[in-house]
């Protein structure tokens, strides 16, 4: 009972909500109540989270912007999306989703840290525009590939898996993705990794190798971003390259953005809301009124910038942000309040506070002056 109460249940949260919502909705759909709209949409979100947590940790935890996140998916869907194609009827289906998730993400990884080593040398800007070419010049590849390699402009054919099962896998592996993001960021590395978005020059001055860190973070980050695109292309019969262009990176930003810089349950929370929103949006904005939507992702963007930045907002933010207005629901109680474990009678001293100390000075005979002093007075 005492290791329950040791327990920081807070940093386990998300593990809990998630893995709750798989079994729910396993359920759900193993006993056919899911229609296949809502499994769909679970597979969308899915990957969503796992798109807005392995970006979180370049640009909430390490500071860095990066707007190549859907380049590495692009290279996970097609070279995954690839692999099980040809392993499918070899290896059969689950098999061939297993190797086909290790070939996505380690190659998705592997151009990481191809982009990496030169990239990550630069910052801010600079690094945004490296990324963003990168990701154009993969979508830029695929779309003028041959037919026979990966399809073309027309796209790569891609087994389907099966619908009662694919998001319970992809919720799975979000709670892979949570752990080793978590896990990562909570430990000593985690806290060099944070240093370097503080103070990179204070970082480097303490000794940390900041380049092995950054390319630590863009590494696992594309790894996951890479399993999302095989993901992606199983749970689309199509894989096309126009799906990955910037606008995609910025949506995915936008995510990190909206839940809070830095923050994994945020992503998490802004990944489903936008999935969702995407899927309202793309209902009532049909034809000419699509455009629309990249402008709207645009505009939450700015708002968010200039809310969580200007000074103007900064009292507002203080007195009105998540923590404070939870407390205020929370009831008083002053039983509660411990007493201070600090004070001088509770901390263990070999002299007692109240003890009088003295010091002995050895006296000398008074002075007397000599018979010519008194003579000379």
């Amino acid at each position: 009972m005492a290791n329950l109460k040791s327990i920081k249940w807070k940093y386990y949260i998300n593990y809990i909500i998630v893995g709750l919502f798989t079994i729910l909705f396993a359920a759900l759909s193993l006993t056919g109540m899911l229609k296949s709209s809502d499994v769909y949409l679970l597979e969308k979100i899915s990957i969503s989270v796992m798109l807005a947590v392995s970006l979180s940790m370049v640009v909430g935890f390490l500071g860095e912007l990066s707007l190549g996140h859907a380049g590495f998916m692009c290279v996970g869907a097609y070279l995954g999306g690839k692999a099980s194609v040809l392993l499918e009827s070899a290896l059969g289906e689950v098999p061939a989703l297993v190797v086909s998730i290790l070939i996505g993400g380690l190659v998705a990884a592997l151009f990481g840290v191809i982009i990496g080593l030169p990239a990550l040398r630069l910052r801010g800007d600079y690094l945004a525009i490296v990324t963003l070419a990168f990701g154009e010049i993969v979508r830029s590849i695929f779309m003028n590939s041959s037919d026979e390699s990966f399809g073309g402009s027309l796209g790569l054919d891609t087994p389907r898996f099966d619908k009662k099962y694919l998001f319970i896998i992809s919720l799975v592996l979000v709670l892979c993705c949570l752990a080793i993001t978590q896990n990562l960021i909570r430990s000593k590395h985690g806290r060099a990794i944070t240093s370097i978005r503080d103070n990179e020059i204070a970082a480097r001055a303490t000794g940390i190798n900041v380049t092995k860190y950054k390319l630590i973070v863009f590494t696992v980050s594309s790894f996951f971003a890479g399993v999302a695109g095989v993901l992606y292309s199983y749970s689309n019969y199509t894989v096309q390259s126009s799906n990955f262009d910037y606008n995609y990176s910025i949506e995915i930003l936008v995510m990190v953005v909206l839940g809070g810089m830095g923050s994994i349950n945020g992503s998490i929370i802004a990944a489903t809301l936008i999935t969702l929103l995407n899927v309202e949006l793309q209902t009532i904005l049909t034809g000419n009124l699509a455009v629309l939507k990249d402008l709207f992702y645009a505009l939450i963007l700015i708002i968010l910038v200039i809310y969580n930045n200007a000074p103007v907002f900064k009292t507002f933010r203080d007195k009105y942000n998540l923590k404070n207005l939870l407390n205020r629901f929370k009831a008083h109680n002053p039983s509660a309040v411990k007493d201070d474990e600090a004070k001088w009678d509770r901390v263990p001293t070999k002299i007692q506070m109240d003890e009088v100390l003295s010091v002995d000075f050895q006296t000398s005979s008074p002075y007397t002056p000599d018979k010519s002093e008194k003579g000379d007075e």
